[in-house]
C-alpha cells in the first residue's frame, strides 16, 4: 500500500496529531507512508519521522489550482493508492480525484461537534462524500451521523492512539509544588470549557492546600482567554493558575503533573486523554464524545457532566483529597491505555480497514 495523510495544518491539535501519528506509524508497516499539510505548518512538523516523505502545499484559498496540481504531482510521483484526508482537507482531495479518478479517498472525521449539526450545515461535505471510498470516525456518535447522512456507505470506527516513544525535549518547567500540579492540555478556545475548571479550582480554594493549575495550549488572545485571565485576577490566583501557551514538550510537561483534566462540552476522541494515560496521571474528564468509553468512572478516572458546576467540584475535590486513590486511578488508566489504545493495536485495525 502507498498512502498519504493530508491535513490542513500542523499546529497542535487532535486531528493534526493523529495525521502525524498515522504517517509515522504506517511508515514502519507499508511500502510508502507520506504526509501533506495543505494550508499551514506548525509545531507538529518537528514530530514527523525522517522516513516519512513530507510536503507543504502552501494552499492560499479554498480553490487553489496551483496547490491542487502540486498535490497531483506528488501523488503521481509517489504512486499513491489512497489519500487519507483528515477533517476539512477532504475538499482538495476531491479536487485532485477529479483529475486522477483511480485514487481512493478515505475521509477521517475527528469533529465531535458534528453529531449536533444538521445536513444543511454540512451540505458541501455530504455532497462530496459520494467521492469517498470509506469514512473513518473517532466515536460511535459520529459513526451513526455518517451512516445516516453521508453518501458513502462504508463507515468504520477507528480509535485514536498515542505513541509511547520517548520525547527528548525538556524545555518547560512547571511552577508549583511536586505532587500538587493539575495540568489542562487544550488550546484556549470553545468548546474546551476552561472556565469550568477555573471556577471549580477557585471555589474549592485548592491553592490553599498547595495545588496549582497549569493551562497548556495556544492562546488566541481573544474574549475567551480574556475571560480566563479576568477570573484568575479576580480571585488573586496568579501564583496558582499559570498559562504557558502552546508547547512542544508535552511528555516532559505531563511528567511534572499528578492530575490531568479535560472539560470540553463537545469532543470526538481526545488524544489528550491518551497522553494523560501514558503520563500516568490521574484523570478527571468530561463525559462527552468517546470520553466515557475510554474512562470507567471511579475505576481508571473520574467523569463529570460539563454542564454541572457541582459535579466537577465534587470530582475535583475527590481526586485532590485522596493521594492513594489518585495513584490507583493513574496506574489503572495507564494500563488501560497501553492495552487498548497503543500504536500496535490501532494500526492493525487501521491497515485492516484500508484493505477491506
Amino acid at each position: 500500500m502507498r498512502i498519504v495523510q493530508i491535513i490542513d495544518s500542523l499546529e497542535a491539535g487532535g486531528a493534526e496529531q493523529m495525521a502525524v501519528n498515522y504517517a509515522n506509524a504506517l511508515a514502519k508497516k507499508i511500502v510508502f507512508s507520506g504526509l501533506i499539510a495543505t494550508r499551514k505548518e506548525g509545531s507538529l512538523k518537528t514530530k514527523i519521522d525522517s522516513n516519512v516523505p513530507y510536503m507543504f502545499l502552501e494552499k492560499k484559498k479554498s480553490i487553489d489550482f496551483q496547490a491542487v496540481f502540486r498535490l497531483r504531482k506528488y501523488i503521481k510521483k509517489n504512486q499513491i493508492d489512497i489519500i487519507h484526508a483528515h477533517s476539512s482537507s477532504f475538499f482538495i482531495a476531491v479536487l485532485v480525484k477529479l483529475t486522477l479518478p483511480q485514487i481512493k479517498i478515505i475521509w477521517h472525521d475527528h469533529y465531535g461537534t458534528r453529531e449536533k449539526e444538521t445536513k444543511k450545515e454540512n451540505k458541501t461535505l455530504i455532497c462530496l462524500s459520494a467521492f469517498f471510498s470509506a469514512i473513518f470516525v473517532v466515536n460511535l456518535q459520529l459513526l451513526e451521523w455518517s451512516k445516516k447522512n453521508m453518501r458513502c456507505s462504508r463507515v468504520v470506527f477507528i480509535p485514536n492512539f498515542t505513541t509511547s516513544e520517548t520525547e527528548t525535549e525538556e524545555l518547560t518547567s512547571l511552577k508549583g509544588i511536586d505532587g500538587k500540579r493539575i495540568v489542562f492540555l487544550a488550546n484556549l478556545k470553545n468548546p474546551k470549557n476552561h472556565i469550568l475548571i477555573l471556577k471549580a479550582f477557585s471555589e474549592l480554594k485548592l491553592n490553599e492546600n498547595g495545588w496549582s493549575l497549569h493551562l497548556i495550549g495556544k492562546d488566541y488572545f481573544d474574549n475567551y482567554s480574556d475571560q480566563l485571565k479576568k477570573h484568575i485576577a479576580s480571585y488573586s490566583l496568579e501564583n496558582a493558575i499559570h498559562l504557558y501557551g502552546a508547547k512542544s514538550d508535552v511528555r516532559y510537561i505531563l511528567s511534572q503533573a499528578s492530575i490531568g483534566v479535560l472539560a470540553s462540552t463537545q469532543e470526538g476522541f481526545p488524544v489528550t486523554l491518551l497522553e494523560y494515560g501514558l503520563g500516568n496521571l490521574a484523570v478527571i474528564s468530561t463525559n462527552v464524545g468517546y470520553c466515557s468509553s475510554i474512562i470507567q468512572n471511579e475505576v481508571n478516572g473520574l467523569l463529570f457532566d460539563p454542564q454541572s458546576d457541582l459535579e466537577v467540584k465534587t470530582q475535583l475535590k475527590k481526586i485532590t483529597d485522596d493521594d492513594s486513590f489518585r495513584k490507583t486511578l493513574g496506574n489503572n488508566f495507564k494500563q488501560s491505555v497501553e492495552e487498548n489504545y497503543s500504536e500496535e493495536v490501532v494500526i492493525k485495525k487501521l491497515i485492516s480497514a484500508y484493505i477491506n
